[in-house]
């Protein structure tokens, strides 16, 4: 009898946290979204952080990122009359209009494209149409001088390709993507570590207090996420898809080499000593890439589906509240040091993106487990 119950107890011991199942992840996204609609439910109100801003600003479309994506496998009709109200509100218009060349504007889009895609409704895509038609016109290609500008524009040309069949678009978006990859800063991507710079201040000779590399874990966060929307938009044999396809083996393989044991990664990826540290929402884009990829097929199971559970387990063990605030958000910057320290309990200075990449990784996660 003694025996047995020893051999039970060392079975307890050594038996791996229980495995979480779709319909319980999808109950956590729910759990952060409304945290989020109730904290904000009048989503045509601007920020006023620092500075009064509309909020069609960046950090808000990167929540209606988010926000389509749990529609797309939650479809619930209140998350569409909230995303209608706030882009009527903005008429259908990028952040500080038609003639705006900044990226950040542009992310809005994104959603605008999404809605006119559901719709069909011309009104969703007239001003997105007119505001890439003018900057394509300019022939310049060096507009994203940082790397976040390719998350937050890059899939809107990919979108616009999808819709009008005009290779002009991805062509403009693939020379864009590649004078950020490979010329801004003599190269942002460094091929040999597999991780991108944040922009031209922390290429080389640039080095952290230990000697390592700069990686700001949300930047490449970014550009994870930005080649799995663009290839999501292109056949699998178009030329571009392959050569995106190739940079997001190269980073995947990078990623997982930086995940931390508890399933987070590092705010600063490679050089913990500065700013190392447990972050939310570079840990949720990657849960997201690296769940794409899985059902994609081209990372292996066996290997990437570990980093996966470990990541999802870290962000609702360790950092989403009983209500759904995220705690070990960064707020916003430009690298590791912005918004330091972080805590479990500390609100960053916006809500939303922070939300919105929560909402991607989860939603592509709960689809990694429905599909499996």
């Amino acid at each position: 009898m003694r025996k047995s119950v020893l051999l039970l107890l060392a079975a307890f011991i050594v038996m791996p946290a229980a495995a979480q199942t779709a319909d319980e992840v999808l109950q956590k996204t729910r759990l952060v979204n409304d945290y989020f609609i109730s904290h904000y439910p009048d989503p045509t109100r601007p920020t006023n952080v620092k500075k009064v801003r509309p909020s069609s600003l960046w950090t808000r479309a990167v929540y209606y990122e988010g926000l389509m994506a749990l529609y797309a496998v939650d479809p619930q009709q209140r998350y569409i009359d909230y995303t209608d109200k706030w882009a009527a509100f903005h008429q259908w218009t990028p952040r500080n209009g038609v003639k705006t060349t900044d990226a950040d504007d542009q992310c809005c889009e994104q959603t605008y494209l999404d809605r006119y895609l559901m719709t069909g409704d011309e009104a969703m895509m007239k001003n997105t149409k007119e505001n890439l038609d003018r900057q394509m016109a300019t022939g310049k290609y060096s507009y994203w001088t940082w790397i976040d500008a390719i998350q937050m524009a890059m899939p809107v040309y990919a979108k616009m390709y999808t819709i009008t069949k005009d290779r002009r678009y991805i062509d403009y978006a693939m020379r864009s993507y590649t004078w950020s990859r490979d010329t801004c800063g003599g190269t942002l991507f460094n091929t040999a570590e597999g991780l991108w710079w944040r922009d031209k201040d922390f290429v080389p000779p640039y080095k952290e207090k230990d000697g390592n590399n700069c990686y700001w874990s949300r930047g490449n966060g970014w550009v994870y996420a930005a080649l799995v929307k663009v290839m999501e938009q292109l056949p699998e044999k178009d030329k571009y898809y392959k050569r995106l396809k190739k940079d997001f083996l190269i980073m995947s393989e990078a990623l997982l080499k930086c995940q931390r044991e508890d399933g987070f990664w590092n705010v600063s990826l490679m050089s913990p000593v500065t700013y190392g540290g447990k972050e939310t929402s570079g840990t949720a884009l990657f849960l997201y890439g690296m769940s794409w990829g899985i059902q994609k097929g081209y990372l292996k199971d066996k290997t990437y589906r570990e980093a996966c559970d470990k990541a999802y387990r870290a962000i609702v063990s360790d950092a989403i509240h009983d209500n759904g605030f995220l705690g070990w958000m960064q707020g916003t910057g430009k690298d590791p040091s912005a918004g330091q320290p972080l805590s479990f309990a500390k609100v960053p200075d916006f809500e939303d993106y922070g939300t919105g990449c929560v909402l991607l990784g989860f939603t592509e996660y709960y689809k990694l487990l429905k599909n499996q």
